[in-house]
């Protein structure tokens, strides 16, 4: 089961999310939904989005497409920062990368 916490820093103007475990279809969609409902009184182009993704496990194949989802709203958003945290998880890193190229999520970072 995954668990997200999301956090807005107005002074900062940092979007900080954490997320851990694994994450099923039902996880995203709740994600996702709280997002939208963090998201709507900040303006995005103005944040950056740290995402804490240190306890986060790899993502199963049926998931992939909410991972790719929740990228793209990053993307379009447009925030003025992507930063994915991550442990020293060589799957993890790869399917990030591989779902930020998938999505054209081309500003964003992933730190070890």
């Amino acid at each position: 089961m995954g668990k997200f916490n999301i956090q807005i820093n107005k002074a900062s103007k940092i979007m900080n999310i954490s997320v851990e475990g694994n994450f099923s279809p039902a996880d995203g969609k709740a994600s996702i939904e709280a997002y939208y409902h963090s998201v709507a009184d900040i303006s995005i182009p103005e944040y950056t989005i740290d995402i804490d993704c240190t306890r986060l496990e790899f993502s199963a194949p049926d998931s992939l497409p909410h991972l790719g989802h929740c990228f793209e709203l990053y993307k379009n958003g447009g925030f003025k920062k992507v930063i994915f945290r991550i442990s020293e998880n060589p799957i993890l890193k790869m399917q990030l990368t591989g779902v930020a190229r998938m999505t054209e999520l081309t500003d964003c970072e992933i730190i070890e």
